[in-house]
């Protein structure tokens, strides 16, 4: 492994652009429990409202009873109060010191904005804000009602995230692809099992393009066998390593 981490490192060292692609596996590092998985918030069959998860954080469930919605939204807020970013949000956003660095999260979470990243897109959206579907109201985050109504007009706010089955933001999608058009020297994919289609994509663009790839996650993925590098750990460990590395020049020079 210190060899594997001393390559990475030389190829990070060289890099000027760097894309990190990061999912729920680099927010569990804080504390932050997934959906599902181990130590997963949802890891029976259904809820107990007898939906599936994804099925009470989905849009039709909004639109015909936000109560549901709302109550395992408000689960998730919960889990995130008072949590903050790990060593592997605070190691991506030190490398802005040296390169270049754009961040695609899924996660809903902001730890990467509070870590001190200045280029995230958060493809998913974020908890952190909030507002009215039917007056466009920016609405309070911090109102802990089940479900929130607008200030304005007395509707239900909802969070400014991606539901199941609704379509993802197009301004973050079109911030996305500019900054694929303009390539990236490396990209990393830490924490994901990057099962949806635009998380892959950016990963197999850059081995296609012969971009050096890295994987950071304790189980191997469908991306595993194509990335230039797969390690299997978590990114709390992997992360302030590497990147340490990389700020010695004399470390692991290999590649």
């Amino acid at each position: 492994m210190e060899k594997t981490y001393g390559e990475i490192a030389g190829l990070l060292g060289k890099a000027r652009r760097v894309l990190f692609i990061t999912g729920a596996g680099v927010s569990a590092d804080s504390g932050l429990p997934t959906y599902r998985g181990v130590g997963g918030l949802y890891n029976d069959e259904a809820t107990e409202d007898g939906l599936a998860i994804e099925d009470a954080l989905s849009g039709d469930c909004m639109a015909v009873r936000p109560d549901i919605t709302w109550k395992y939204l408000a689960q998730i807020e919960r889990n995130c109060h008072g949590v903050g970013p790990n060593a592997a949000h605070r190691a991506i956003a030190a490398l802005e010191r040296r390169c270049e660095v754009v961040v695609l999260t899924q996660n809903i979470d902001g730890l990467h904005l509070k870590a001190g990243s200045s280029a995230v897109i958060e493809i998913h959206g974020t908890l952190e804000e909030r507002y009215c579907a039917h007056c466009g109201a920016e609405a309070d985050a911090g109102d802990h009602a089940v479900p929130p109504r607008c200030g304005h007009c007395g509707e239900i706010v909802r969070p400014r995230v991606v539901l199941f089955g609704e379509m993802l933001p197009g301004a973050a999608l079109d911030r996305l692809y500019r900054e694929l058009e303009r390539g990236f020297d490396m990209v990393f994919v830490v924490g994901t099992t990057a099962v949806f289609p635009y998380i892959a994509e950016p990963v197999m663009r850059a081995v296609h393009a012969g971009v050096p790839t890295v994987e950071i996650n304790p189980a191997r993925t469908h991306l595993s066998d194509r990335v230039r590098y797969y390690v299997p750990a978590r990114a709390a460990a992997a992360l302030p390593e590497i990147v340490e590395l990389a700020d010695k020049p004399e470390a692991g020079r290999g590649a």
